[in-house]
């Protein structure tokens, strides 16, 4: 069964983790904290929050614990990171999902997060939300319409409804079109791709699955899609929809790579 968390009200205490790297820049976080109490809700950082050892934020251990300490509190309403990076996927043996599960709350992340998204989803079937970091809850990185649509599913009763493009002048290719319906998984490819052999991997059967992906070459990207689609991850997928795949273009050029190849 699906359990989805209450949602999120004005005056509700948010609490800040960073289950991954640490912040680029320390202002980011204090932007972001000064944004979130601005638009009317608290916020309580974690111990261990953008603590630094090589390029995570402090052990996977203590990074565990922050995360596992924000479900567990009662005064804590929702979990937002402050960023992702890399490293969710080194703590996540450290978690206790059956604290979780008692205290199911908004959990909001992307990027390396995703590692995180999928395993609570299959240890818990509790509903995430893939968003920006509160690294980028300000005025210069956080579009009006990033915020209105992420606030209106994260305050609200009511579903999404459709989310016009940002921009219209951009457009959605449909490759294989129809109508589908079933929960939406996914995330970045390269951290689905790291579940796969684990004890939290992606299921996919009956779901929606969507992929977005950072500076990776093609030849990249087909290698994964092609490690999960040996791994029978699109054998009975409902739909597949692709996000931006930003700067994922090849290092040397090369035009005998065809794009077409990995859309067969």
């Amino acid at each position: 069964m699906i359990v989805k968390p209450k949602i999120l009200e004005l005056g509700d205490t948010i609490g800040v983790i960073s289950p991954a790297s640490p912040s680029y820049r320390s202002s980011d976080v204090i932007r972001g904290v000064e944004t979130l109490k601005q638009w009317g809700y608290k916020v309580e950082l974690s111990k261990n929050l953008n603590k630094t050892k090589g390029f995570v934020a402090g052990s996977d251990e203590d990074r565990a614990n922050d995360f596992n300490e924000m479900f567990q509190r009662k005064d804590i309403d929702a979990v937002f990171v402050t960023q992702g990076g890399y490293g969710s996927a080194r703590m996540v043996k450290y978690i206790d999902f059956e604290v979780i599960k008692a205290n199911p709350k908004i959990f909001i992340g992307f990027s390396d997060i995703t590692f995180l998204h999928i395993a609570i989803y299959e240890k818990t079937r509790m509903v995430t939300f893939h968003g920006p970091g509160i690294s980028r809850y300000n005025l210069s990185d956080l579009s009006d319409y990033t915020k209105h649509y992420l606030f209106k599913a994260l305050t609200s009763l009511e579903p999404i409804g459709e989310i016009p493009l940002s921009d219209n002048k951009k457009w959605i290719n449909t490759i294989y079109p129809g109508i589908c319906e079933g929960p939406l998984v996914g995330g970045n490819l390269s951290l689905l791709c790291s579940t796969l052999g684990t004890p939290y991997e992606i299921e996919t059967d009956g779901r929606i699955l969507f992929l977005e992906e950072l500076e990776t070459e093609p030849w990249i990207i087909d290698h994964m899609l092609t490690h999960l689609a040996n791994a029978g991850k699109f054998k009975n997928v409902a739909g597949i929809v692709v996000g931006e795949c930003v700067d994922c273009k090849p290092n040397l050029h090369n035009p005998g790579y065809y794009v077409d190849i990995s859309l067969e």
